[in-house]
């Protein structure tokens, strides 16, 4: 395994980080204690979780994936040897089970409380917000369209006050941001620096060889401000698998289960991704670990998020950490890249 630090810490972590948005959903709670088991062995000892999972979020399953990761450190007592990330779940109408309030103080307290008590710990080593209040091109969106009747306010220096207020308690080490845009980031960073705030250290955005718009404007902010990028999706909710394009995928795959995450699977992604395809073919490699590799060799990348629903994928995914891409392959891939772009955003 290769590490690195968290920005402007001294917080060592590996440069895969374990996802773990199916466990208890796809993936039992005995899946999930084999797959931190497997990856804490193999040198994983970043994981990322939230009070949202697992993934589509129902009341029914809430906060599930954290209690799977509290038994699994009240099993194995294996909590100091694990960097841990989670994050409180932002406004909107799936996620009104959960709470109304937002960022508020009361909202912060109440989610970082619950989740120590779910994830068995007294302290969260990485807390982020897990997209923005304010109504943006998140998720899916291309573009930013005005709205004339948004309503939101800034409330950036707020929201920061009141992760201070949790960081001196000694509940949480660090904070970062997630789904957000240069915008947000940049105005975060403005309020930390006027004001002696926490700075947000990870922006936690969507990446893969299919959704490349960090590459536009975060990518020089993550560069200048020293921010980490922790890439989700790197593997394209399965689709840079190639069990798609192959018809190997099982009924119980994501995108057959959970169909409103049809932009992975749109004429262009697919298209694209048999180009990738057949430059890992050229190459020797499987698509699943020259996505993956792509991901871990950029440079703003702090650490790539990799999920798996079975052991033989999560050996393959973490394995990736030990591919280098050639000029050749990254020529060929950005050759892909300036004629279906973006497919996936």
């Amino acid at each position: 395994m290769k590490y690195t630090t968290l920005p402007n810490t001294e917080i060592k972590v590996s440069k895969i980080c374990l996802g773990t948005m199916t466990w208890g959903n796809q993936n039992t709670q005995n899946e999930g204690f084999s797959q931190m088991d497997f990856a804490l062995d193999k040198g994983v000892n970043f994981f990322d979780t939230a009070e949202l999972y697992p993934v589509p979020a129902k009341e029914e399953t809430y906060a599930e994936t954290e209690r799977i990761i509290g038994n699994w450190f009240a099993k194995t007592g294996n909590r100091d040897k694990v960097i841990l990330a989670s994050k409180i779940a932002g406004t909107g109408d799936y996620t009104a089970h959960i709470r109304t309030n937002g960022f508020s103080k009361e909202a912060l307290n109440d989610a970082v409380n619950d989740s120590l008590k779910r994830l068995k710990t007294d302290y969260i080593d990485l807390y982020q917000l897990h997209w923005p209040e304010r109504d943006t091109n998140t998720f899916g969106k291309r573009d930013y369209n005005y709205n004339s009747k948004d309503k939101w306010e800034d409330n950036f220096n707020e929201i920061l006050h009141n992760l201070d207020d949790i960081i001196k308690s000694g509940k949480i080490r660090e904070v970062g941001i997630s789904n957000e845009k240069a915008w947000g980031t940049m105005r975060y960073l403005e309020e930390s620096r006027q004001h002696n705030l926490p700075k947000m250290i990870t922006i936690q955005n969507a990446y893969s060889l299919l959704c490349r718009p960090f590459e536009g404007d975060l990518a020089e902010v993550a560069h200048r401000e020293n921010i980490g990028l922790l890439a989700y999706s790197p593997m394209a909710f399965g689709v840079l698998s190639g069990k798609y394009i192959n018809g190997t995928a099982t009924k119980d795959a994501r995108l057959n289960v959970y169909s409103h995450f049809s932009r992975y699977n749109s004429a262009n992604a697919t298209e694209a991704a048999k180009r990738y395809l057949k430059i890992a073919e050229d190459n020797n490699m499987s698509l699943a670990q020259m996505s993956l590799a792509f991901v871990n060799e950029r440079p703003f990348v702090t650490s790539n998020i990799i999920g798996a629903t079975n052991l033989k994928q999560l050996e393959e995914n973490i394995d990736s950490i030990n591919i280098s891409l050639s000029d050749e392959v990254m020529e060929a891939i950005n050759a892909v890249h300036a004629e279906i772009p973006n497919p996936a955003t």
